[in-house]
């Protein structure tokens, strides 16, 4: 690895898909995009999701469930397919027209419609089947049938207007102009807080360039709105990070909540977009108590070396100490729980919910004031 090629892409090659002319196509069904689907499409038009070049087919759709490879043998943790209900497409139909907001940008020409088994699919990448999971709820939701074929975009796929919008070409492009040779990405759906912080640090230490690349697909509705998120990490970057060493660009995914598999899903798109190592911390991905703390670490020793691509940067549970006066561990924090406060993005958002201050031992002042103004308006 070299740092003009960076990390080599999952499957060898960046698939990003370029926009086409439209082109007229009989028997088409115009349909209007879920936020799930646009954000999935977004992912495989911009590269992210490479290898995939359209949304999978039945045979990758069980591949991929049962033993979380691609027919072809590519490590993939989680289907990608479009979904829906058996009586919204008609048996004649040969493409669809995908609109967001009425407005075409791509089309997807019919080659198989398949049936899905929820339940499976529910169990093996959630490790439930309680629609009471959030993740889940939408799987049940979106129907049992899927459709693939080939894939058109005719306009910009862009799920977020900023300068922070980057695609994994233009990520790659900046690594390498800045001469980075190991590039390390963090992601949360949480506003950053103290903790946050903590692991970006020591990150830094062993790295030449750190990317902070927060979610901003769908999430679940109490989660923190995008733009609160977005301005929170502009002013801590403004204040307390090296401008030289630190890239901030957001991940237009959807969140699934599917802990330990979307971990992985997670630390491949990182690849893509061409970091070499990528931070995992505790319950990543995970959502109430239905994974371990430190399961989305686990899975990582499981798959076989060099099947991955990247480097997993673990890290335990950290807190604030009293005594230390600092954001710890329980590797560097020699002193009883009664000294530590616990830093979650959980706890922020409660916080914030019910108008409390957030103290300096949860965020930065400049950060818990942009979050606060957020709230209140």
């Amino acid at each position: 690895m070299t740092s003009q090629d960076l990390n080599t892409p999952h499957g060898g090659i960046l698939k990003e898909l370029l926009v086409e002319p439209r082109r007229k196509l009989s028997h088409s069904v115009r349909w209007e995009l879920t936020p799930r689907q646009y954000a999935d499409l977004e992912m495989i038009a911009i590269g992210a999701y490479s290898p995939l070049e359209t949304f999978m087919g039945k045979s990758d759709y069980f591949s991929v469930i049962d033993s979380m490879h691609l027919t072809d043998g590519t490590l993939w943790p989680i289907p990608i397919v479009f979904q829906f209900h058996s009586d919204q497409i008609d048996q004649g139909a040969k493409c669809l027209e995908l609109t967001r907001d009425s407005e075409r940008v791509a089309t997807l020409e019919i080659e198989e419609i398949f049936k899905l088994d929820l339940e499976l699919e529910a169990s093996r990448i959630y490790g439930t089947t309680s629609g009471d999971h959030p993740g889940v709820s939408i799987l049940y939701s979106g129907g049992d049938r899927a459709v693939t074929g080939r894939l058109s975009i005719h306009a910009a796929i862009l799920g977020y207007e900023g300068p922070e919008y980057l695609t994994p070409a233009q990520t790659r492009k900046v690594f390498k102009e800045r001469n980075w040779k190991s590039v390390a990405a963090f992601q949360t759906r949480n506003p950053v807080h103290r903790a946050h912080e903590y692991l970006h640090k020591i990150a830094l230490e062993v790295v030449d360039g750190l990317f902070l690349n927060p979610l901003v697909g769908q999430t679940k509705s109490d989660d923190v709105p995008v733009p609160a998120r977005m301005a929170a990490y502009s002013v801590l970057l403004d204040g307390y990070y090296p401008s030289d060493r630190t890239l901030l660009g957001v991940y237009p995914a959807a969140m699934r909540y599917a802990g330990p598999k979307e971990a992985i899903l997670h630390a491949i798109s990182r690849k893509n977009y061409g970091c070499t190592h990528f931070i995992v911390g505790r319950d990543h991905a995970g959502v109430g108590s239905y994974y371990s703390t430190y399961a989305a670490q686990e899975i990582f020793d499981t798959i076989p070396s060099g099947e991955l691509g990247i480097h997993i940067l673990k890290f335990e549970h950290s807190f604030y100490c009293s005594l230390c006066h600092q954001v710890a561990s329980k590797r560097t924090c020699p002193h009883g729980t009664e000294f530590h406060l616990s830093l979650s993005g959980t706890k922020v958002r409660e916080l914030l919910s019910s108008g409390k201050e957030l103290p300096p031992e949860f965020s930065r002042p400049e950060v818990a004031e942009v979050l606060r103004r957020a709230y209140q308006s």
